[in-house]
């Protein structure tokens, strides 16, 4: 579908029939969701959503940097039609189907360190839950180290792994135990004496020797150290370019397995088919989920070969690697080889220039960052002073809203930008603008322009 104007807001929001979609949801859906503005979903092509009133909005979420390839694109209608009209599933847990393996060594072949083999399942979390398993079997150690910040899912495990926002825990413990969290390196809110990247990284390094080695527990009870290459939900934090070296260093020096969480950050969204290239280094496991099918559950946990050798039946997954879900993902490695991972890396270098622009006569940007298309905005009181501005930063989800732009917050106080890969430079511009337009919005309805 072709849109003439994009966006095109034509009812007030929420119109009606989205006004009664969201009471029947609030009836019957949980209401555990984090749903921060009222749009209702009816169809949507590239970067293009259309809620059931008609209404048209320019999407900068892609579903939380899932649809890689846009809403809908055709070739991978097609792919899941075509694979759908075979057979829908047929457990990969039990039975064979070549796609899976077609899928696997794709995946191997667009990834430093190998050979390597992938366990498939449904999402991020079931990814991060089987790397943790796997890293405590192979090394037969208990402990597991994450990071101040992360987000690696909601699942016990995987809630036990993060450390981002205190709600996700509330009223579940006792969690998985062993699990100890580090300093990731936040250059924008370091310590005044750690005056440069390198430090701030060393620092967090050094934190390592000098507290949890020291403290906490002897590095050769250490299984694996998980970190985000680029930390998603703690606020697209890009961390210091020797802080990852550093990091793999440490692991090869006392026998720790690391494991990159590539959920949000993977599948071409930066620029290069894994966040961590940029960094040069190997990982020993990965894991992998939203954008890998262009919107079809799917996740994966990539190890090398010789630590993925866990024996039958210690894993498994009944509806991971459904078949459908991994054609969809053939056909997203194929779009993203032909064209869709230069255009985050072009496109993203581009909106990051426009959205640096803006932040250098708001007095509201405290920092612009991020990678390819994985860019996000610190919202704050001052920029002297980098008070954090969670109202300000909730306040302009609104607005953007009211404007016909979808966003999203991350951390406390930070806008994300993760549109779909098929982001053209005239659709950068128009949501720099709508966002730059939405912000004023929001200061002058909290009294603040």
């Amino acid at each position: 579908m072709n849109y003439a104007t994009v966006p095109d807001i034509k009812t007030a929001l929420p119109g009606p029939k989205a006004a009664a979609a969201i009471a029947a949801d609030k009836d019957f859906i949980s209401s555990s969701y984090t749903r921060g503005y009222p749009f209702v979903m009816a169809r949507g092509t590239g970067v293009v959503a259309e809620d059931i009133d008609g209404n048209v909005f320019l999407d900068m979420t892609a579903g939380i940097a899932v649809n890689a390839t846009g809403h809908s694109h055709p070739r991978i209608v097609q792919a899941i039609s075509e694979a759908a009209s075979r057979f829908t599933h047929m457990s990969g847990t039990d039975f064979y189907y070549p796609v899976q393996a077609q899928l696997a060594r794709m995946i191997s072949e667009r990834t430093r360190g190998g050979p390597h083999r992938v366990f498939f399942c449904n999402s991020g979390a079931e990814a991060n839950e089987g790397a943790m398993k796997l890293a405590r079997w192979y090394t037969k150690r208990p402990y597991l180290i994450s990071f101040r910040g992360a987000f690696h899912g909601r699942t016990y495990g995987a809630m036990s792994l993060g450390c981002s926002k205190a709600i996700h825990r509330n009223h579940y413990a006792p969690l998985v135990p062993s699990v100890i969290h580090a300093n990731y390196p936040y250059s924008y809110r370091a310590a005044p004496h750690l005056d440069t990247p390198e430090k701030v990284a060393q620092d967090a390094l050094d934190y390592f020797d000098n507290v949890i080695f020291k403290r906490e527990v002897q590095a050769e009870e250490v299984a694996a150290i998980f970190v985000e290459p680029v930390q998603g939900e703690g606020g697209y934090v890009v961390p210091p370019a020797n802080f990852l070296p550093g990091l793999r260093a440490l692991c090869d020096k006392h026998g720790i397995l690391l494991v990159l969480d590539e959920v949000q950050s993977g599948m071409g969204r930066t620029g290069k088919f894994w966040a961590h290239e940029h960094f040069g280094i190997e990982a020993d496991i990965i894991t992998s989920a939203k954008g890998i099918a262009s919107g079809l559950p799917l996740g994966a946990v990539i190890a090398k070969k010789d630590i993925m050798t866990w024996p039958p039946g210690s894993h498994a997954s009944t509806f991971g690697g459904n078949p459908i879900a991994c054609a969809a993902a053939v056909e997203t490695i194929k779009l993203l080889d032909e064209g869709l991972t230069a255009n985050a890396a072009g496109v993203g270098e581009y909106m990051k220039m426009r959205l640096d622009e803006w932040a250098k006569g708001s007095p509201v940007a405290g920092e612009v960052r991020g990678m390819g298309l994985m860019l996000g905005v610190e919202i704050v009181k001052s920029k002297q002073g980098k008070e954090r501005d969670a109202e300000l930063r909730n306040t302009i989800e609104l607005t953007a809203f009211a404007r016909g732009l979808l966003i999203l917050g991350c951390g406390e106080n930070n806008i994300r930008f993760c549109p779909s890969l098929v982001l053209s430079k005239e659709e950068a511009d128009k949501a720099v603008s709508l966002f730059a337009a939405a912000v004023e919005d929001a200061r002058k309805q909290l009294g603040r322009g």
